[in-house]
């Protein structure tokens, strides 16, 4: 019962999500962005879609129970869920799902982001290992994990590409 609780709350909590993206993206295309990396974002969508199948499809077709240190899991899953609120409110109009730039604007420097380049990269990471672990889902949680570094891999040069070309990104973090 916890399971399908915690995971129609992380479903609903994503199409939120998706929506207020929709919106930001909306505003920022009205005042001249552009999107970067669009060829991989179907392949992240799928990925993620594919995340929460294979998540179901392995705690109910293995029938997994909650680990036996699931608290300390779903401790670090809630702390994850803080830090993404604060990733999207130090962004506001700025964050998305997709990269999607305006030329010109000032890169944010606020919140996580006074500190970590990429701080929500590192929270859907962490959500991607813990919450198939509360849950005693290791294939899912290794899969996806991997999965995700290969994305990351890819998405991350695409969006400090885009951001150093478009913004004052190379300045406000000191790159060559």
């Amino acid at each position: 019962m916890i399971f399908f609780i915690v995971i129609s709350i992380v479903i609903i909590q994503r199409l939120i999500e998706l929506i207020i993206a929709k919106r930001n993206e909306k505003w920022m295309r009205s005042q001249g962005a552009f999107e970067a990396g669009a060829a991989h974002y179907p392949v992240m969508v799928a990925m993620h879609i594919a995340f929460f199948i294979s998540l179901l499809a392995e705690v109910i077709l293995l029938d997994k129970s909650l680990s036996s240190v699931w608290i300390l899991f779903f401790a670090i899953f809630l702390v994850a869920q803080v830090a993404r609120i604060w990733c999207l409110s130090s962004l506001g109009k700025f964050w998305n799902t997709k990269i999607i730039i305006l030329p010109g604007a000032d890169v944010v420097q606020k919140g996580p982001y006074k500190w970590v380049r990429h701080p929500n990269y590192v929270i859907v990471t962490t959500e991607l290992l813990v919450l198939p672990l509360i849950f005693s889902a290791y294939l899912t949680a290794i899969i996806f994990t991997l999965l995700n570094v290969w994305m990351l891999s890819v998405r991350i040069p695409a969006e400090e590409k885009a951001l150093k070309d478009a913004t004052n990104y190379k300045e406000k973090f000191s790159l060559d």
